[in-house]
């Protein structure tokens, strides 16, 4: 069967290219508006659906990976930053502070028809910023599209006192040891070669 990312994220398709895979990234056309009354999980839950189900509408013989990830701090969901300004606020606001950040994941098999879903919790304790650490730091990396403000897979890394979580993917954006496991289910086993 063929694979297909739900994403055009260079996140999730550099996750996903860590287990050697041969898959297709594909844009999900889907409105990311949170819904009224809608918690944080259910938010991440709807939209990873949504998004594999939207590019599985027009695929055939294919696993269509949909992912989705939010950060919770405080009750209050925070998504990706889009300037410089809200960045530093998110991290100002983060800084000393216990944040879980969300991942939502999605395996639709267009053959069957049949879904599974996960959302995978990553708790992350931000040590103490200062106002020219934090600036420097969005300055430096850029973190504009990551819910939260970081890039963990890069310097973001240092802004955390503890990482907690049974997946590292996930912080990144795709939890790569859940969907071994979604995958495994559909008897596509990632560690044989196509064929074997």
């Amino acid at each position: 069967m063929q694979l297909i990312l739900a994403s055009t994220s260079r996140y999730r398709a550099e996750l996903l290219q860590r287990l050697g895979l041969s898959f297709s990234p594909l844009a999900p056309d889907v409105d990311e508006t949170r819904l009224s009354g809608e918690t944080a999980v259910e938010l991440v839950r709807r939209l990873s659906l949504a998004k594999a189900q939207a590019v599985a509408a027009s695929s055939s013989n294919a696993l269509v990976i949909g992912s989705d990830q939010v950060a919770v701090y405080q009750d209050q969901i925070l998504g990706k930053p889009g300037s410089e300004a809200n960045a530093v606020a998110q991290l100002e606001a983060l800084s000393g502070n216990n944040v879980n950040f969300l991942t939502g994941l999605a395996l639709v098999n267009t053959a069957t028809g049949e879904h599974q879903l996960a959302v995978v919790k990553t708790p992350v304790h931000f040590r103490k910023l200062t106002a020219a650490a934090i600036a420097a730091y969005v300055r430096r990396e850029q973190p504009l599209d990551c819910a939260g403000a970081f890039k963990s897979e890069g310097l973001g890394i240092a802004l955390f006192s503890s990482i907690g979580g049974e997946d590292p993917s996930a912080l990144i954006g795709l939890p790569l040891i859940e969907l071994c496991s979604m995958l495994a289910r559909e008897n596509f086993d990632v560690l044989l070669p196509p064929g074997e």
